[in-house]
């Protein structure tokens, strides 16, 4: 039988393998291209963004040159002045003590080294606490958000803005280091009353640089960057100090300060700037001048400037010139606030003017009388008519004869002068003559030596204005300036020699170059001999002459009364020692200022009051 054929199946289970080709060169250029075109998009898009949001170039950030303030300081480098657009004077960090920036870094942003410009944790933290209080009691913003909104946003409250500042933080953080981010932010807050920076508040808040604060002090100022309204000292002590208790508590809880520190600061009492307007009233004449000078030696507006005018000023002998004027005219003239005055000091053998004051009261009226004004200068004006006179022969022992005499003035009719008592002496000694200031002698004096040798005489010493050219003169009817003729004094106490007056020493830019330093403009005008001589006549007038309520100072002085006709003016110029002082009261509409109220008698009081505050130290 035959064999049947053998069937073969297969299992269902079994599938046969396939195998599929792998990706080819088009799918993976697909794939590339598909990612790079996303990007492109994306990154496209967040540029598109940042376009449309114009965050601002931060490059020049790194090169701050922000706008500054002037300052006019005085002989010491006190500063008495800041003249500004934005009241801020830069300074590196390196010129601050070491706690002023950790006191701001304390209160303001704790984690300003560490964190990237932005500080998420103080974020959180500050919408709880908002949340809490139920009102937006605290910000998030660290130093370098604050330095992006005050240099390149506007103050405007929206969440675009709070975007922006956050990027500009992040982007100012990766270009400058901690310390310039900082050293930006110290000079570039606001801290009320008008000032920027730390320099500026420190000045006048306290009256005094930054580099000399204490610690109390820097805490103060670290306090004042969340609310400078009512945080500032001037306005709210009682809530500054509040501040200033919190501020030291997170500097000894940041390790900046020990406890004891913290506490020994706390406890020392603030003593704040004086008030800004009495400030202004007593330096405003001085600094009147002063700013005039300094911009036309700078050609600008010393608000643009951003310049350090160092000034020859004196502050305790402009503080007794203020005093001691107000002193005399209140003594004076009792409840006559029309009565002016001007008073001075002047270094003699420098020039250099150490107090100015142009009236009673600058706030009230500007018109600076030391050197504004034009008076008559009166008896004044002899000792430079005695002194072209010993400079031509004559000498203090020559006699001429006080007697009546009469001539013919320019105007065609008879002058008939008289001495101040109505009496004459007869022959009579130069000397005696000054010292008594006796007018027929004077007239005499200047018939025979001749008016264009008085006059030029004059010139020489700094009288500016037109100088009479007539007999007159020999009894000061020429007007001067109290400061022009104080300084044509110098050379009787000088040796012969006329110093011009000056009240800049010199002047710096912020960054302590050199821009402008006075030169003393000197020059001889009378033999030393000469001068020595008027020196001692000077002194006695003083002693036995019409100053005689001058005298009593505890070192060599001497000087010269002045009146006008029907009391005028009333002048005394003299010397204490190197200085030289000047007194002028007067009213301003040129009235008399009443019987008795000659030079000798108003005037010479109130310049011996001032030089001796003046010469004691």
């Amino acid at each position: 039988m035959a064999q049947a054929k053998k069937k073969t199946t297969h299992s269902p289970l079994k599938k046969k393998r396939v195998y599929k080709k792998p990706y080819n060169e088009k799918h993976i250029i697909g794939f590339l291209f598909a990612i790079g075109l996303s990007l492109s998009i994306f990154i496209g898009g967040l540029l598109l963004i940042l376009s449309m949001l114009k965050i601002p170039d931060i490059r020049n950030i790194a090169e701050y040159q922000p706008s500054q303030a002037s300052e006019i300081l005085d002989r010491s480098g006190q500063v008495i002045e800041r003249i500004f657009i934005e009241n801020r004077t830069v300074v590196s960090l390196s010129e601050m003590p070491s706690y002023l920036p950790r006191a701001f870094v304390a209160a303001e942003d704790g984690r300003f080294y560490e964190h990237p410009g932005l500080d998420f944790w103080s974020v959180f933290r500050a919408a709880v606490n908002n949340v809490k209080s139920g009102r937006r009691a605290q910000g998030g913003s660290t130093i370098t958000q604050q330095v992006a909104r005050s240099l390149l946003l506007t103050p405007e409250k929206t969440f675009l803005r709070k975007f922006k500042e956050a990027i500009l933080a992040w982007r100012i953080d990766t270009l400058l280091s901690k310390d310039e981010v900082l050293h930006i932010y110290l000079n570039q807050i606001y801290l009320g009353s008008g000032t920027y920076g730390v320099e500026a508040a420190s000045q006048v808040y306290f009256g005094k640089s930054c580099r000399n604060l204490s610690l109390g002090e820097a805490a103060i100022l670290a306090g004042l960057p969340q609310a400078p309204s009512r945080y500032s000292p001037h306005k709210n002590l009682k809530a500054a100090l509040k501040r200033q208790r919190y501020v030291l508590n997170r500097m000894a809880a940041d390790g900046y300060v020990t406890r004891g520190a913290a506490v020994d600061a706390f406890s020392k009492p603030v003593r704040l700037q004086r008030n800004i307007r009495q400030q202004r009233g007593e330096n405003g004449y001085f600094l009147q001048l002063v700013k005039k000078q300094a911009e036309k030696i700078l050609g600008q507006p010393l608000s643009r400037a951003g310049v350090r005018v160092r000034t020859t000023m004196d502050s305790r002998q402009q503080h007794l010139a203020v005093m001691a004027l107000r002193n005399g005219l209140t003594k004076s003239f009792p409840g006559n606030k029309s009565v002016q005055g001007a008073i001075l000091s002047v270094d003699a053998c420098n020039g250099k003017v150490r107090a100015l004051v142009g009236g009673r009261d600058f706030n009230n009226s500007a018109f600076d009388r030391a050197t504004q004004a034009r008076r008559s200068a009166g008896s004044l004006f002899k000792p430079l008519l005695y002194a072209t006179a010993f400079a031509n022969g004559f000498t203090p022992a020559t006699t001429l004869i006080d007697a009546p005499f009469s001539i013919r003035g320019q105007d065609g009719k008879m002058w008939n002068p008289k001495n101040f008592s109505g009496k004459h002496y007869g022959e009579t000694a130069l000397g005696t003559a000054l010292i008594h200031s006796r007018n027929i002698i004077a007239i005499k004096l200047l018939q025979k030596i001749g008016l264009k040798k008085v006059r030029g005489y004059a010139e020489v010493c700094g009288i500016r204005s037109p100088v009479t050219a007539d007999l007159s003169l020999a009894l000061g009817a020429t007007g001067v300036s109290l400061l022009e003729i104080t300084a044509a004094y110098s050379p009787f106490v000088c040796g012969g020699n006329y110093i011009s007056p000056t009240l800049i020493s010199a002047i710096d830019s912020n960054g302590g170059k050199r821009i402008f330093r006075a030169v003393p403009i000197g020059k001889k005008v009378l033999k030393r001999s000469v001068a020595n001589e008027m020196k001692v006549l000077l002194g006695d007038i003083i002693r036995q002459g019409t100053g005689r309520r001058a005298s009593g100072l505890s070192v060599t002085s001497g000087g010269k009364t002045g009146t006008t006709n029907d009391n005028r003016d009333a002048w005394f110029v003299g010397f204490a020692g190197n200085t030289l002082g000047g007194v002028w009261l007067g009213y301003d509409n040129n009235r008399g200022l009443g019987k008795g109220k000659s030079g000798g008698v108003v005037a010479a009081p109130i310049w011996r009051e001032f030089m001796e505050g003046t010469v004691k130290r």
